[in-house]
């Protein structure tokens, strides 16, 4: 993995995990329509690619991991957190409590351990993909092992 290795991918090597590494470039600006992008580019269909936000529901800042063609369902993920109030992170907190720009926040490897949600569409792949700790690095693992190593749980947290 040498030139590759992030904070992400250093958590997955010690964890034992097995995933796979996809490279990719896009000329889209990080915003709508970068995840799709980022599909096209890997060659996957964007139900399987995954994009890692970072949310606040009541005070407790958490991470919420969905399909990039979907978005984060605010009620959902404080109705699954069993909270009240539920908002996007502002790019400042997310980059701050992940260590991470936006568009490369991985579920893995985070500066502080928040809770973690999945949504529950990734269990019907063998395989997702998610982001590798830095725009350009793509890690396709299967969701299972993605809560396992991140402490996750999974949920229905994306809007229909």
């Amino acid at each position: 993995m040498a030139g590759q290795a992030t904070r992400a991918t250093a958590e997955l090597d010690r964890s034992g995990a097995v995933y796979e590494v996809l490279q990719y470039t896009v000329e889209e600006k990080v915003g709508e329509g970068y995840g799709e992008a980022v599909a096209r580019a890997i060659g996957m269909v964007s139900d399987r690619v995954f994009k890692t936000l970072v949310a606040e529901v009541d005070d407790e800042v958490l991470v919420a991991v969905v399909p990039v063609a979907r978005r984060l369902s605010t009620k959902k993920l404080a109705h699954a957190v069993g909270g009240k109030r539920c908002s996007l992170a502002s790019p400042a907190t997310a980059e701050r409590d992940t260590g991470y720009v936006p568009g490369g926040i991985s579920p893995f490897g985070r500066r502080k351990r928040q809770r973690l949600f999945l949504d529950s569409s990734a269990l019907r792949y063998e395989t997702i993909a998610v982001s590798g700790g830095r725009r350009g690095l793509q890690l396709e693992l299967a969701p299972a092992t993605l809560l396992e190593v991140a402490d996750g749980v999974s949920a229905d947290i994306a809007d229909d």
